[in-house]
């Protein structure tokens, strides 16, 4: 073309979460039978959907009103439930119009990075959920900025990695924290959680807080939402009900602005986030409006708390299965329902290989291993997809340069969950002596 059409941004934006779901449905095709444990779909990984929550959605379908249009920031009563459940815990105080409701946290996530000065820069933790370090890197056109999660330390951000990048990095005005973290599956103390707020304070920077799975925490840990800590610090809490409820294909989430009076420069910012949202009219009104009478439904709790009562269980289990295989370094899960894998340094190389008995799944394995600029943790998770059907993510697509791999822990049957991560450990063993 006559001039360039592509954004500055766009060699950032990458999914591996989805993209390695295209290679196992070429395996599928050539006869491999498949695990996903990839992306975080409860739905997905045979979740059922209590009839009382059908009966909620069911009973709002019926209603014309759900068919409309609601205010550009959300469903008005909803807005007003979720403001009071959050002035509730005693933190900072909230109203109505401090909420904007979303088509899903990936829609927020989009604005919320997009509509930044590209000069700005939001500090995000490496590894990083993936959605939110593209986006953040594609608004810059550059590589995202990143402060360490340690994975000798329960994967808790290095405050001294993290105060280093924003002294000698001007241009950093905001930090991402994920807690519940997605992908290492860590909690954050609440001890920690001040600390970056006193950063943030001290270096007049605004944070965003990716809490989605902030319901979903155990192994006796706990934490607090930013709103508990933030003081008087400009914020951005993310939340949504793809993961909780769980309805991931409703594509619902909202952001709970915090101190958006304190700056005006901040305020002017959300103004823009807003006005952006005004310019699609609004978000989708039946899952908004379904929302208060789900979570206050007499059996809610019951049902939340057996879920996380399964991960609780399938996080040892996974921990169990793997924390002995020499090389690695493995952390259990303590909040939403993932767990990375770490190879210690130099443990993968680009001659490691497992068997593959299909001779035509073998072929694309090795023609996929042998591209230009494979990961050695990338290669591995090849191989492991070829020969024993799990399908895994490279933690190398997560921001970082540490190698390993990202899993989940929603499959619901024990046996087969038993299973993968049984074959995991073995074929891992393999791996790393051939």
């Amino acid at each position: 073309m006559r001039t360039d059409i592509v954004h500055i941004g766009a060699g950032e934006l990458t999914y591996e979460i989805r993209n390695i779901v295209n290679v196992g449905l070429k395996l599928q095709k050539l006869g491999l039978n498949t695990n996903w444990e990839n992306i975080g779909d409860p739905i997905a990984k045979g979740e059922k959907i209590p009839l009382w929550m059908k009966e909620i959605v069911s009973d709002a379908v019926m209603q014309d009103a759900t068919y409309g249009y609601c205010p550009t920031k959300g469903v008005l009563a909803t807005r007003e439930f979720i403001a009071a459940e959050t002035n509730r815990r005693g933190g900072v105080q909230i109203d109505p119009e401090d909420i904007i409701f979303f088509n899903g946290l990936g829609d927020a996530i989009s604005k919320i990075f997009g509509f930044l000065r590209r000069t700005a820069r939001v500090l995000v933790p490496t590894p990083s959920y993936t959605t939110h370090s593209s986006a953040e890197a594609a608004h810059a056109g550059d590589k995202p900025l990143t402060y360490i999660l340690d994975p000798n330390h329960l994967w808790y951000p290095d405050l001294d990695d993290l105060e280093k990048s924003i002294k000698y990095n001007p241009a950093v005005a905001g930090i991402l924290i994920i807690n519940p973290d997605n992908p290492t599956g860590a909690v954050y103390p609440t001890y920690i959680l001040e600390a970056i707020v006193e950063i943030a304070k001290r270096y007049d920077l605004f944070i965003i807080c990716d809490e989605v799975y902030h319901n979903i925490v155990y192994n006796g840990t706990s934490t607090s939402p930013l709103s508990d800590v933030i003081g008087d610090v400009p914020a951005i809490a993310m939340r949504g009900i793809s993961k909780e409820m769980p309805w991931p294909g409703s594509r619902c989430g909202w952001i709970e602005v915090y101190n958006g009076d304190k700056d005006p420069m901040f305020a002017k910012y959300i103004q823009s986030i807003l006005n952006a949202k005004m310019v699609e009219v609004c978000s989708t009104t039946l899952p908004q409006t379904v929302y208060p009478k789900v979570v206050q439904h007499p059996k809610y709790q019951g049902y939340l708390e057996e879920r996380i009562s399964r991960y609780e269980k399938f996080s040892n289990i996974a921990y169990d299965c793997l924390k002995d295989v020499k090389g690695v370094l493995v952390n259990r899960p303590n909040g939403a329902f993932y767990m990375s894998v770490c190879f210690e340094l130099g443990a993968l190389t680009h001659n490691q290989t497992l068997p593959i008995d299909n001779v035509e799944v073998k072929k694309l394995v090795e023609s996929l291993v042998s591209a230009p600029g494979t990961s050695v943790d990338k290669r591995f998770v090849y191989y492991l997809l070829g020969a024993t059907g799990i399908c895994v993510v490279p933690l190398t697509s997560f921001a970082t340069e540490l190698q390993g791999f990202r899993v989940t822990l929603l499959e619901r049957d024990e046996g087969v969950f038993r299973k993968v991560f049984t074959t995991m450990a073995e074929a891992m063993t393999q791996y790393l002596a051939s």
